[in-house]
């Protein structure tokens, strides 16, 4: 869950520079990465209990802060 929090989360409103905006993404990617390598290789242990928490933590993270609000369109 903590991956996609990272992705979809907003950190550039605080009204920074140009440059402290780019350094805050660049630390926000790296992070974000790093936590993907790390599911990555517990996936790679081929632990079907571990793979099963992977994919259901993705999942609902993306549920969470990913999904966008269900509109009802007028027609």
């Amino acid at each position: 869950m903590l991956v996609e929090f990272l992705a979809y989360m907003e950190f550039v409103k605080f009204g920074l520079t140009g440059v402290a905006t780019r350094m805050l993404l660049t630390v926000k990617h790296g992070i974000r990465v790093g936590l993907l390598y790390l599911v990555m290789l517990a996936v790679m242990s081929f632990n079907v209990g571990v793979l099963i928490a992977a994919v259901s933590g993705h999942t609902l993270g993306f549920f969470f802060f990913g999904g966008r609000p269900i509109v009802n369109p007028q027609v």
